[in-house]
């Protein structure tokens, strides 16, 4: 089976799969806090649901190894990032489902990685002159987890949001299978932290790399500036959380100009320089 129809059908079924726990989740559960009649499980997964979302990330696992890892020579570009870090994403969210009744988050997190999964299809990415040592992959891997890590703390900060916005506008419509708003805010900040150090720890193995091959620490691009800004925001977030209690909207808006910076970073410069400029 040629690659480009697994990668078409690990997302279709991340598609299929985000439509069902929107119908089963977000839809029911709002439906059920107004009064209505329950339709459906509660928020926490059943069985078949959870060996469901396994086949997807089976699949688009098999095919990032396949032609990151695997591969002699490697490619990486703005669609293999953004592929590796959907699929570490909806792995997270998978693997947080064990302890936390977060399903609602799975329709955003499963719709993104259908729209993420097959693009290394489309865009190959550059090829590297030169096959990369082991020391360079384990850094790239490292910083796709920071990467992921900050955007499951985003997709819990969003549902925070939207939580929170339902209980001023319709408070009988807000979903009543969630933990509460304080135990999401101290997971997101839990998430935060932990990226925050695999970020700064991938960062410190970076520049070592950089010097002991470029001779120099870093290279000023906007790559770089846009990985030192995210790196300030998400520290000032966790800062001000520790001294002042940040929280709610401060938090958020904090929260989405970390995350925006730190797409801007790898994934944004790389999809100027590979589609934009074409090079």
């Amino acid at each position: 089976m040629p690659d480009i129809v697994i990668h078409v059908v690990a997302s279709a079924l991340y598609a299929a799969l985000a439509l069902h726990f929107w119908q089963t989740r977000w839809r029911a559960n709002t439906a059920n806090a107004a009064g209505a009649p329950r339709e459906g499980p509660r928020t926490g997964l059943h069985f078949w649901e959870r060996a469901a979302l396994l086949v997807p990330l089976a699949l688009h696992g098999w095919l990032l190894y396949a032609e990151i890892f695997a591969a002699p020579q490697l490619r990486f570009g703005f669609a293999q990032a953004l592929s590796v870090m959907l699929w570490l994403t909806v792995a997270i969210c998978w693997l947080e489902s064990l302890a936390y009744r977060l399903a609602m988050l799975l329709p955003m997190a499963l719709a993104f990685a259908a729209l993420c999964a097959p693009l290394p299809a489309f865009f190959p990415g550059r090829l590297a002159p030169d096959a990369y040592p082991l020391e360079f992959k384990l850094h790239l891997v490292a910083g796709m987890l920071a990467y992921s890590l900050f955007a499951v703390a985003m997709l819990h900060a969003v549902l925070i949001s939207m939580v929170e916005r339902q209980l001023h506008s319709s408070p009988a419509r807000v979903a009543r299978d969630l933990p509460p708003l304080l135990s999401l805010e101290r997971l997101v900040f839990r998430l935060t932290g932990a990226a925050f150090v695999v970020l700064t720890a991938t960062f410190a193995v970076g520049v070592m790399y950089s010097e002991s091959i470029a001779g120099k620490a870093m290279k000023f691009d906007h790559k770089t500036v846009f990985i030192v800004l995210s790196w300030v925001i998400f520290g000032g977030l966790l800062f001000g959380r520790w001294l002042y209690g940040w929280r709610g909207r401060t938090a958020f808006r904090w929260t989405l100009a970390g995350f925006i910076a730190l797409m801007l970073a790898y994934p944004g410069s790389r999809f100027v320089l590979e589609v934009i400029l074409a090079k």
